[in-house]
């Protein structure tokens, strides 16, 4: 198992009353979505080891963000502020607050929820896709622009949480060193095959733009926000 960690520390403040700590999993890396994100065409996507470790810097001081309808995005409404990612295997894991006084509805709506209801998607802009004609598109380099907290079942990835709680052993305030990697060794295997899903989820965002210098190498996928 390999871990890499990053974090920002916020000066600890006993019993702020707009800090609710949560913590959740993101997203999963080196599998392929359970459905196409929003952007995609209708594509699903796997996110790659090396893609999500390079951008785990944008998570940090990045926004969480809702819709009352518990399905989708709206950067418009950020409740909340991710102070703490990592990866540790196939689990991309963030931590931070949620704003509790500003936002009651959102704490109320996961505390009310059973357990495992919850989930998470992310924000990306400027991925790149490797292969443009392939039926998953393989994302080889993006930047984390913040993240949604919804319903699991209508999440891009089957696979996110999200809960109330500070990070297990460790309070979200805590720094942790900017990259640390234990030494034993990942391993980690892609599927061999997989097939995109029929239906495209155009609740947010449209394709900006393609560009394409050569079609046999990596393709940059331009858009503005890109949820999954």
């Amino acid at each position: 198992m390999r871990l890499d960690a990053m974090a920002v520390m916020l000066p600890e403040v006993a019993g702020h009353p707009n800090r609710a700590p949560f913590t959740g999993v993101l997203t999963l890396v080196d599998e392929p979505s359970t459905k196409p994100p929003s952007g995609a065409r209708g594509h699903r996507v796997i996110l790659t080891r090396d893609a999500a470790l390079a951008a785990l810097p944008s998570l940090l001081g990045m926004a969480v963000d809702y819709v009352p309808s518990w399905d989708g995005h709206d950067a418009r409404r950020k409740c909340g502020i991710i102070t703490h990612a990592d990866l540790e295997g196939s689990q991309l894991r963030v931590a931070g607050y949620l704003f509790a006084k500003d936002f009651p509805e959102v704490e109320r709506q996961v505390r009310q929820s059973l357990a495992g209801a919850m989930g998470m998607s992310w924000e990306l802009a400027d991925a790149h896709v490797e292969d443009m004609r392939a039926e998953v598109w393989t994302l080889t380099r993006a930047t984390f622009t913040g993240a949604a907290i919804l319903l699991r079942e209508k999440a891009a990835y089957r696979g996110t949480s999200f809960a109330l709680g500070p990070l297990a052993g460790r309070a979200p305030e805590t720094p942790m060193p900017q990259r640390c990697r234990s030494t034993r060794p990942h391993s980690s295997s892609a599927p061999h095959a997989v097939h995109a899903g029929a239906n495209r989820n155009s609740r947010t965002g449209a394709i900006a733009s393609f560009r394409s210098t050569d079609r046999r190498k990596e393709t940059t996928w331009k858009d503005r926000k890109v949820n999954a």
